[in-house]
């Protein structure tokens, strides 16, 4: 069976993020999610027995920027060029399956992060509440069936990583690249690069924001509910809150049936009215949040313009310089295209000493967590 690279894209929860200090130095910890048991992506089915037997592999493995890419082609985080080239001072652990789900914790060494440009933008995306992706990079052999619904199934699957994409979009489409595998002699050689998307990844934010909002508006729902209650219930067994009563054979009185049947009504008809909140409230969200979404759809179109314009200026002076072919180049991301493009001062003058420009252990972390996050 053929081994393949699959990059999986999701989106992380930054709603969720906190932070912690470890041996004394600032960590942020960001939740996030993966790989559904059963689920088929471009034509392979990735069995829930099979995420059982590997999913640990993703425990302690780097949490780069980006899939790390040499002379265009995908290689491992964990191989030395991989390291230099997306290390921000970050990792995954707390792997687990729950759900139906793969769940792992992103963890990001403050100080490490901000001695790169890479790691300040990762900071500052979180900072901001997103949305930022992530893109579950690993190794499985490709088993041929003729199912209805999908030709492969991932078999004998081993994670390399777990990406942070940020100022690109994650891969969605197979065959987008090549990537590179170190054989049984020790020598690259190409694979095959299949890049999918969890397809619920664009509803998370909105899911996120939206039970938030329907919780708190379900509280304040019920605090008006059980006052309505309480009065019918006092009122059907002849009881008034604004009168505090003296006459003890008044407060002994039984309750008549004609009191109880009037007393049932009264729940029966408050009960109506709650079966009713969630498909009021639910109808009143997607109302409200129709501009939001609208207007980040319109501003995403925009954006995703001006990256469109940017990458081809990019693709332009990277072949000119003789950077990368064409064909390379118009594959790469915009991110990875922004650090190979040649600036204008750069072609003026030669490039500074490595040692004189090295200033990663001079940065301060300046970082700030949304507000409420300890």
């Amino acid at each position: 069976m053929p081994q393949v690279r699959v990059n999986v894209r999701s989106l992380a929860n930054v709603k969720a993020v906190r932070k912690e200090k470890r041996n004394g130095r600032d960590v942020v910890i960001v939740p996030s999610a993966t790989l559904p048991d059963d689920i088929i992506m471009n034509g392979i089915k990735y069995p829930s027995e099979e995420i059982e037997k590997s999913y640990l592999t993703l425990n302690r493995s780097p949490a780069p920027l980006g899939h790390p890419l040499v002379n265009g082609k995908f290689i491992s985080a964990r191989d030395p060029e991989g390291v230099n080239i997306g290390h921000i001072g970050a990792w995954n652990e707390n792997v687990r399956r729950e759900g139906g789900r793969v769940l792992l914790d992103k963890v990001i060494d403050v100080e490490v992060a901000n001695r790169t440009e890479g790691g300040k933008a990762v900071l500052a995306a979180i900072e901001a509440g997103g949305p930022v992706h992530t893109s579950t990079g690993l190794l499985a052999t490709m088993e041929a069936v003729n199912a209805a619904d999908h030709k492969r199934i991932a078999r004998n699957m081993v994670f390399d990583h777990d990406a942070i994409l940020i100022g690109e979009e994650g891969a969605a489409t197979p065959d987008q690249g090549v990537g590179m595998l170190v054989n049984a002699k020790g020598e690259m050689e190409d694979i095959e690069v299949v890049n999918s998307a969890l397809t619920d990844a664009a509803d998370q934010e909105i899911d996120w924001a939206g039970t938030r909002l329907v919780e708190a508006l379900m509280r304040r729902k019920n605090v008006g509910l059980w006052e309505k209650t309480k009065t019918a219930m006092m009122e059907a067994l002849g009881f008034n809150e604004r009168e505090s009563s003296t006459n003890t054979k008044e407060d002994e009185m039984p309750v008549t049936d004609e009191q109880f049947k009037s007393l049932s009504d009264e729940v029966k008809a408050l009960s109506g009215s709650m079966a009713k909140i969630g498909e009021t409230i639910a109808n009143s969200v997607t109302a409200a949040l129709k501009p939001v979404l609208d207007a980040q759809a319109e501003m995403v179109a925009n954006q995703k313009a001006k990256d469109d314009a940017e990458h081809a200026t990019l693709v332009t002076k990277v072949v000119n310089a003789k950077l990368l072919d064409e064909a390379t180049a118009k594959a790469t991301p915009l991110a990875t295209l922004r650090a190979l493009a040649p600036s204008p001062q750069a072609e003026k003058k030669p490039a500074a000493a490595l040692n004189s420009a090295f200033k990663g252990s001079e940065q301060s972390s300046g970082f700030k967590l949304p507000k409420g996050d300890k």
